[in-house]
């Protein structure tokens, strides 16, 4: 298994598809969003011609209206994994979603189950009086969620509620068996600068290509509704912002989630990365496949210094 990452809009998919098809690889794919049914150009899958060309899995399988968690994709993927190194075939992981791969390097700490009455308590509070909450139990995880996030903020609360001790102890302590040889992989970089640009160029491509209908006729679950730019865009139909200020507040949410993806990928140091600025897409391939052809399976972490 090997994983290839990086932050949304670096040019994951048409890399993942090159290097899976220079070393006999079948895709896993490590998106949050992704992962469900319906919404191809809001949450930016894989296109069909790519898709046709080798196998993906985890893209576009769970029902839209279904919740998903982290540990549903670590039950998943390994499903998958296992599948294809039966057939003979090497695994890529794929994705920018980083809780999805590191629950396949490191594993998952048990978490209590939900407890359905006290669910029920905390989703009855505003978003302010979660945040109160949250920083009462749990202050080093507060400054570490997306305090905008009431789906999260909920299950934070609810499980340092559970369990007598913060969440983000629990999160910090990824006891559970990771996966061998795991931390084999590539992070893939850009200059700030091009990300951004490539950024705000795929949501003007978004609608372009109809996201706004798309988005209409959907009607996602708790988890996917999180997506990036569905409640803006569910907000533009109810007339609460101009098309110009809806897309103003995508590419700002994907930027800043882009920063967050970049942030993480420094501080986990486990992949060797590089940087795609003024990179061919084929050398790129090349120079990753050559990597996961010559590593031994037992190779353990290969992780490097990032390139220029």
């Amino acid at each position: 298994m090997f994983f290839l990452v990086g932050p949304t809009a670096v040019g994951k998919s048409e890399i993942a598809v090159e290097v899976a098809l220079r070393c006999n690889a079948e895709i896993v794919g490590a998106d949050a969003f992704q992962v469900y049914q319906g919404l191809q150009i809001l949450t930016a899958k894989p296109a069909a011609e790519l898709r046709a060309r080798v196998p993906h899995h985890l893209i576009g399988e769970i029902p839209l209206g279904e919740k998903f968690d982290v540990a549903r994709y670590r039950e998943l993927a390994l499903e998958r994994i296992g599948g294809i190194t039966r057939r003979g075939k090497r695994a890529l992981v794929v994705g920018g979603t980083g809780l999805y791969v590191r629950a396949l390097t490191r594993g998952l700490s048990e978490l209590p189950a939900g407890n359905a009455g006290l669910r029920r308590e905390i989703e009855r509070m505003t978003l302010a009086e979660l945040q109160a909450r949250y920083a009462a139990l749990d202050p080093r995880g507060m400054e570490r969620i997306d305090q905008k996030n009431r789906r999260r903020l909920v299950r934070a609360i609810e499980v340092t509620t559970l369990a007598g001790r913060p969440f983000s102890e629990m999160r910090a302590d990824w006891s559970g068996e990771p996966v061998a040889g795991a931390a084999d992989g590539v992070a893939l970089g850009q200059d700030r600068e091009e990300l951004y640009a490539r950024i705000d160029a795929r949501v003007g491509r978004m609608f372009d290509l109809g996201v706004i209908e798309e988005v209409a006729n959907a009607a996602a679950g708790e988890t996917a509704a999180q997506a990036i730019g569905y409640a803006e865009i569910k907000g533009l139909a109810r007339g609460e912002m101009s098309i110009e200020e809806c897309i103003r507040a995508i590419r700002q949410r994907t930027r800043r989630y882009a920063k967050r993806q970049l942030t993480w990928l420094r501080s986990e140091n486990i992949f060797f990365t590089i940087n795609l600025t003024d990179k061919p897409l084929s050398e790129v391939a090349e120079k990753i496949a050559r990597r996961i052809l010559a590593a031994a399976p037992d190779n353990g972490a290969l992780g490097g210094q990032i390139e220029s």
